[in-house]
């Protein structure tokens, strides 16, 4: 049995494309999979072996000192196949391609963009800092097979000659299996990170809007956020007198999915950053595979993707008064929901299915065995 390793420093350790659909898809092709990830303790879950990282205190330990401990972890396993997962991973990932290990970088943002918006970098260091990745970058994954999770990457890093795009689809088997009724009480979810970018500040805006205008709606908002987002955003909550806000924290993508099921819109207000404008938000795959009509950003990628099948609103992410039309339309007008509705479902069973992507990356793997 071949055994493949999934190295990371970053991500959740059930992280939803890392975890829930690469590992359980070479799981269930036969491979032996292990997992290395920030974690309490080793052990095995759902058939893939977890070596555990120590927890990092902060962002300096987790950079510096997690790396190397992760390669020796990875090599430990006597892997076929290494697969690396964070930019602070791409050193190790290029010396141990040089050293003749099969090892594949797997891109799940756009790191040079990325950059330009980080917030623990100084704006007027970020141009430098992207310029010394670029410059870093190429002598890196020059030497590696790359994954990218987007089709727009390749443009941006035009020296990777070998490359392969598996996208951050949905997993219609699992989606499909859930059912649950609508909520009686108007409900609006979102599942992700709980950051001001991605649109935490402007849900809470359109739950007040919507009370303004007696709708008496819910707020099912799954996802991490940092103490201190989380405290800015329950002194808004407290200042606009806003009700029935949920919090539910991190929950594994099979959890997160039955408490937002019921709702009757899934929110993604991104902020118009070159990261996000470039980039599906695999959140709106997932609810269009859930049945939920999508209130989005009206970027031209996500316009392509929602309104182009029927499947929901895009709105000026930035125009309190737009994004609140488009949620009053949806919870008012059932039948423009229901139409909304259908069409999500077929196109997600159509045309976004994350066995189109299972079968890339499995035939990737075979092709880097040989």
């Amino acid at each position: 049995m071949p055994r493949a390793v999934h190295v990371t420093t970053v991500h959740n350790l059930f992280d939803n494309r890392i975890f829930m659909k690469e590992c359980a898809s070479l799981r269930d092709n036969g491979w032996d999979v292990v997992l290395v990830a920030q974690h309490d303790k080793d052990e095995t879950v759902d058939g893939i072996s977890i070596r555990a990282l120590p927890k990092a205190r902060n962002r300096m330990q987790r950079m510096r000192e997690l790396p190397p401990l992760a390669m020796r972890i990875a090599l430990e396993e006597q892997p076929d196949i290494l697969h690396f997962h964070d930019p602070e991973l791409l050193p190790v990932a290029a010396k141990l391609a040089t050293q003749g290990k099969r090892v594949l970088y797997d891109m799940h943002e756009n790191i040079l963009k990325d950059i330009l918006t980080k917030p623990w970098i100084r704006p007027a260091m970020r141009p430098l800092v992207s310029s010394y990745m670029r410059m870093r970058m190429k002598g890196w994954l020059s030497r590696l097979r790359v994954v990218f999770a987007e089709e727009s990457y390749a443009a941006d890093y035009p020296y990777v000659a070998n490359y392969t795009t598996v996208l951050n689809m949905p997993r219609l088997e699992v989606l499909s299996t859930i059912e649950t009724e609508r909520a009686a009480q108007p409900t609006l979810a979102y599942v992700g990170g709980l950051t001001e970018v991605r649109g935490s500040l402007r849900m809470l805006k359109l739950m007040a809007g919507l009370q303004a205008n007696g709708i008496d709606a819910a707020l099912e908002l799954v996802g991490p956020a940092d103490a201190a987002h989380k405290a800015q955003l329950d002194g808004m909550i407290s200042e606009l007198g806003i009700r029935h806000v949920r919090f539910h924290g991190f929950q594994r993508a099979d959890s997160a999915w039955p408490l937002v099921a019921g709702s009757h819109a899934g929110l993604a207000l991104l902020s118009r950053i070159p990261n996000y404008e470039h980039s599906y938000p695999s959140k709106v795959f997932e609810y269009m595979a859930l049945g939920l009509p999508v209130i989005t950003s009206d970027f031209e990628l996500y316009k392509d993707l929602v309104e182009a099948n029927g499947a929901g609103i895009c709105v000026n992410p930035d125009d309190e008064n737009e994004v609140l039309d488009a949620a009053m339309l949806i919870l008012t007008d059932s039948e423009a929901a229901a139409e909304m509705s259908a069409a999500g479902r077929r196109a997600a069973a159509e045309k976004y299915s994350w066995a189109n992507e299972e079968q890339k990356l499995l035939a990737l793997y075979q092709d880097m065995l040989g």
